[in-house]
């Protein structure tokens, strides 16, 4: 067997079915997740869903028997996106455990595990003794199997409508413009969402929104194309459809659904960086018109310029985060931010317990869209302003050495350097072009991920191409987005 530190991440678990993880191994992690988080933390139940993978039922009941056999009572969920259990574990109050692997290949499965309220976990949280328990369960199997405090209860919770009905109180759709959206589930879990929050499939009265599908039917071996649509190569198909029917724009989701990417009317991208200041703009203006003074947005390090612009133009204070949903949760958290979004298409809400949800994402983007007359590129133009390299991934086998280079690089030119999270450098020269890059060390593989932005396409590839020089040295690199 795989030693669990093999595929128990940073942030969830995401491993190989089934030789990494495995039934018994599901059931190992549900008695380490109830007696390292759920009874420490005063609770009595659980959260439990899972997406269209085929493993994922038989993997989450394995869990659900872990943690039942610790007199843990279980709410059953079935078929969910990841932010629906979010949404179950705010509005009950409970822990949560969603089985996915998002949009890694079909081969692989995995869980995200949340505290009561949609409180993250990590490894510097509880899932680190999570999987150490497990680990020690997994070569003791009469603790394993032993019962202990009386077995729990399972139910079955549909909770789809209730999920539904809560995004449209935060986002109301029925006073905008017909629109038609074509969207893109990827055979993922956006087809199970969408037709309840955009349609009447979980009851609902219908809204102005036409909604095109396209691989809306749950099949966890992503038979048209990966369920990972921060490749481009992916959201050709949605471009396509976009175009040919007249679309007003498409929403490309990941497979469990918790990331939501936009196309214009003309099939271009529109960045995450954009739609995280759209929507900051408008969650500003929702919190002032309740009476919030003190208005605070996150943002990763390696989001647009334009997102810290518009949150200042709007008259709240912009605050920088490191990568990854941990560290922007933590950050909204202590600020109380009303939003917080990355480059990777993950937005967060602060009246969805913090945590992201790309379907309210999505509204956001519809309500902006339908409150005005103009197509989407136009209204997108005013938060896309700087020319950007995306992200450039490089091999490399000495990152400390490069980060040194870097560094007197920037030294010599005079340029600000801070290094929140990896290294960031910005041009000296007010008076000059704007220009700044970030490089950051993967945390799996021997890489540096490079990012890079300007205040036009020529002096972007002018910094792209001499940062590069620095970083590879001659040797082969990859261009990657993700």
């Amino acid at each position: 067997m795989a030693p669990l530190s093999d595929f128990v991440k940073a942030y969830d678990v995401r491993g190989l079915v089934p030789e990494q993880l495995s039934p018994e191994v599901a059931r190992a992690l549900g008695v380490a997740f109830a007696e390292v988080v759920v009874i420490p933390d005063g609770q009595s139940g659980i959260v439990i869903g899972h997406d269209m993978r085929p493993s994922s039922p038989e993997l989450s009941t394995a869990f659900a028997d872990g943690v039942t056999s610790r007199g843990v009572d279980v709410a059953m969920l079935g078929l969910t996106s990841t932010d629906e259990l979010y949404y179950a574990s705010g509005a009950l109050d409970r822990p949560g455990a969603m089985f996915t692997a998002s949009h890694n290949p079909a081969r692989y499965n995995g869980i995200k595990l949340c505290r009561s309220a949609a409180r993250p976990i990590g490894q510097d949280t509880g899932l680190a003794e999570v999987r150490d328990l497990a680990e020690w369960l997994l070569g003791s199997p009469t603790g394993l199997y032993a019962a202990t405090g009386g077995p729990g209860t399972v139910e079955v919770r549909d909770l789809l409508a209730d999920y539904a009905t809560f995004l449209r109180s935060l986002v109301d759709l029925r006073g905008i413009r017909p629109l038609t959206v074509v969207v893109d589930a990827a055979n993922g879990m956006g087809g199970h969402t969408v037709p309840a929050v955009l349609g009447t499939a979980a009851g609902l009265p219908a809204l102005p929104v036409t909604v095109i599908p396209l691989y809306f039917e749950l099949d966890g071996t992503f038979p048209n194309h990966e369920a990972n649509p921060l490749d481009p190569a992916n959201l050709v198909d949605l471009q396509a459809a976009v175009t040919r029917h007249g679309a007003d724009l498409g929403l490309a989701f990941d497979g469990d659904a918790d990331r939501c990417f936009v196309v214009d009317a003309d099939g271009h991208a529109v960045s995450a960086s954009a739609i995280t200041a759209l929507v900051a703009a408008r969650e500003i203006e929702r919190a002032r018109a309740a009476g919030d003074r003190e208005i605070r947005v996150v943002h990763n390090v390696i989001s647009s310029r334009a997102v810290a612009e518009v949150v200042r133009e709007h008259k709240a204070e912009p605050v920088r985060a490191r990568v990854g949903h941990s560290f922007i949760k933590a950050e909204m958290a202590r600020t109380g931010a009303v939003f917080g979004g990355e480059h990777s298409a993950h937005y967060y809400f602060r009246d969805f317990w913090f945590a992201d949800t790309g379907m309210l994402a999505a509204m956001h983007v519809l309500a902006a869209l339908g409150e005005q007359d103009g197509p989407l590129a136009e209204l997108a133009a005013g938060y896309e302003r700087y020319a950007s390299s995306g992200e450039i991934n490089s091999t490399v086998d000495d990152a400390a050495a490069i980060a040194e280079s870097l560094r007197a690089w920037a030294t010599v030119r005079g340029a600000a350097v801070d290094e929140l999270d990896g290294l960031t450098v910005t041009s000296p020269d007010p008076s000059g072009p704007m220009w700044w890059f970030n490089v950051r060390a993967s945390n799996t593989e021997p890489l540096l991920r490079l990012n890079v932005e300007a205040a036009d396409h020529e002096t972007m590839e002018r910094v792209r191409d001499e940062v590069l020089g620095l970083i590879r040295g001659g040797a082969e690199g990859d261009r990657a987005d993700d």
